[in-house]
């Protein structure tokens, strides 16, 4: 077995303690907001419904049908049933020709699942990993579920049906036994223990064959046959020495799936783009079938033998021809479109970023077309990009956070390096300011310097945000909006020390984007009215550029309240850009006219004004 480096380990610890901070944290219910293709810009769509407002509304982006595709099997309807974690639903798809029938999602218990799989009686399970519970839907619509762990992630039958197998990925590592009906504690079958955290490595989607699991190790590039009848108990030894595992190929990257071909061969798609042909009762036996796309994700054979695939990081679904060429049933693109940056280009035409949760992509301002991408780890790298989740401009750098990977770092997109990387808390926002780089930070509540976790304090006090998502800055002053009281806060320096703040608008609804304007003024993103709104800073008045933007959904329960931030951005030339998750796409807001016509200036009862200064 391939040795488990310390890093490695540090990176997991760091994710499990998220994990549990995410379970255990939550904010009072009077601040969660109501529920309410590829990338080019094929029939950008305009919106202009308000006469009196002198802004047009355009889709410039717009990403997959499916916010990331995972887990993926055959209904006894015949059509494919697709899990997203991103877009916490399962996706039912015609396989002939990829039309989604309909979703399945929050309203029947499906929260985050990343596999699925249906019983002999024809009912669905499914596995939400992040909140590790294993849900499952009767034929009759009855819904049950029973918690595993964080982290529950691949699931699967024995032959006949009578038991049912789910394992731990990223939020911990092992392997259970459930009884279908869930009418028992899950058994342990090889456990995580305080000698080995880290049993296997993440045994992935796995098949069932003759009394053994084969599956891969995401994190040890291998796949491996485990007994399932074997030993539980592993305080004193690994599977690996106790002849509960065998592994069957090494040389994988990150492995995601395996599954059992009609022709007797162990398929193996790894993250990398290459899917395998593996002897499962030979030792390294393996040979390439295809290379596709990077990020594939699961896959399924049906009845006829036709293999079914998905993309995580794209969003797609195809049908993998015997050639080895995969034919696209629902095309790919942005999965989860969040913050955005803007870095000046040639001739005045912006260079956009979007932190797309799995990669960085650079989009044309003027075509909406993807012109460069850049891989994030799920698994942290050395030197490698986190999650993106946020991204702001730096001057010519950038600089991205993510709170499920704990980490701000300042990247340079033109080399694809990241120059600086600070671990931290639950970090919601970052900004670079005064040479340094300010993060809101979920954990402390408030402000921190990403170099040493020092807490902004003005007079000693700390800053009075609940939950700190937007920020931005003209170089000289910071503004940070307050997502939870609707409230954005106005911080005076004198040099890098805070020392004066005042309130500059309150009564916003859950305001997320927040982006300084040349001509002195505020943009923000109100995620709990769908809209984007302008403070001018010399009045506070609050007035509506544009609303019924499709923005994300509420979060998942336990994890941050902004859950996929919807940010924004603007360009050299005025135009505007905001996320909007809920649609999968990219708007550009362009002003038709002078921004301060007096048609443009009706205010929506927000409180404004300079409030109180604490100098």
């Amino acid at each position: 077995m391939k040795p488990i480096k310390k890093p490695f380990v540090n990176s997991v610890l760091k994710l499990a303690f998220l994990t549990l901070f995410f379970l255990t944290f939550s904010c009072s219910q009077d601040i969660i907001p109501d529920p309410s293709e590829n990338l080019n810009a094929v029939n950008s769509k305009y919106r202009n419904d308000d006469k009196s407002c002198n802004a047009v509304l355009k889709e410039l982006a717009i990403g997959a049908k499916v916010k990331g595709a995972n887990g993926i099997d055959i209904g006894p309807d015949g059509n494919l049933y697709v899990a997203s974690v991103n877009g916490l639903e399962i996706a039912v798809m015609d396989k002939h020709n990829g039309r989604i029938i309909k979703r399945l999602g929050q309203e029947v218990g499906v929260r985050g699942p990343d596999d699925l799989v249906f019983g002999p009686d024809g009912s669905l399970y499914w596995t939400n990993i992040l909140i590790g519970t294993v849900g499952r839907l009767a034929p009759d619509g009855t819904m049950t579920e029973q918690f595993v762990a964080p982290g529950v992630n691949p699931i699967t039958f024995s032959e006949d049906g009578s038991r049912l197998f789910v394992a731990l990925d990223f939020l911990g590592d092992g392997l259970y036994e459930l009884k279908p009906d869930f009418s028992e504690p899950p058994r342990h079958i090889i456990e995580s223990t305080e000698a080995i955290p880290f049993p296997l490595g993440f045994f992935n989607a796995f098949d069932y064959r003759d009394g053994h699991l084969y599956g891969p190790l995401f994190a040890a590039g291998m796949v491996i046959r485990v007994d399932v009848g074997g030993p539980d108990d592993l305080a004193t030894s690994t599977p690996f020495v106790d002849g509960i595992a065998q592994v069957v190929a090494t040389g994988f990257v990150n492995p995601a799936s395996a599954k059992f071909g009609p022709d007797g061969m162990l398929y193996v798609l790894d993250q990398t783009g290459e899917v395998w042909k593996v002897n499962p009762d030979g030792v390294d036996e393996k040979t390439l079938f295809t290379t596709l796309q990077p990020g594939l994700d699961n896959m399924v054979f049906d009845s006829d033998g036709d293999l079914y695939m998905t993309n995580n990081d794209e969003g797609w679904v195809a049908k993998i021809l015997p050639s080895g060429k995969a034919r696209i049933l629902s095309p790919g693109g942005m999965i989860a479109p969040q913050g955005l940056a803007v870095l000046p280009g040639s001739h005045r035409q912006d260079e956009l970023y979007v932190a797309d949760q799995f990669q960085v992509r650079k989009i044309n301002s003027q075509s909406g077309k993807q012109e460069n991408r850049f891989k994030g780890y799920l698994i942290p790298q050395e030197g490698g990009l986190t999650l993106p989740m946020t991204i702001s401009a730096d001057g010519d750098k950038l600089v991205v956070s993510s709170w499920f990977g704990g980490d701000v770092q300042v990247w340079d997109p033109q080399t694809n390096e990241v120059l600086e990387d600070y671990p931290t808390g639950v970090p919601i926002n970052a900004i670079g300011f005064k040479n340094g780089i300010v993060v809101a930070d979920l954990v402390v509540g408030g402000l921190i310097w990403a170099s040493d976790g020092s807490q902004l304090k003005v007079d000693g006090a700390p800053l009075p945000l609940v939950v700190a998502s937007g920020l931005a800055t003209d170089g000289e002053r910071l503004w940070v909006a307050d997502w939870a009281t609707g409230t954005i806060y106005q911080i005076g320096f004198d040099g890098i020390i805070p020392n004066s703040l005042i309130v500059v608008a309150s009564g916003l609804s859950f305001p997320e984007g927040l982006a300084f304007d040349e001509d002195g003024s505020l943009v923000v993103v109100e995620t709990g009215e769908s809209r984007l709104s302008r403070i001018d800073l010399s009045t506070g008045a609050v007035t509506k550029i544009v609303d019924g933007l499709k923005l994300s959904g509420p979060a998942l329960e336990g994890y941050p309240p902004t859950w996929f931030f919807d940010g924004v951005a603007i360009g050299q030339s005025g135009d505007i850009y905001v996320s909007g998750g809920g649609k999968n796409v990219i708007y550009k807001v362009s002003q038709k006219k002078d921004r301060h016509d007096d048609d443009h200036d009706h205010d929506h009862d927000h409180g404004h004004g300079h409030g109180h200064d604490r100098h």
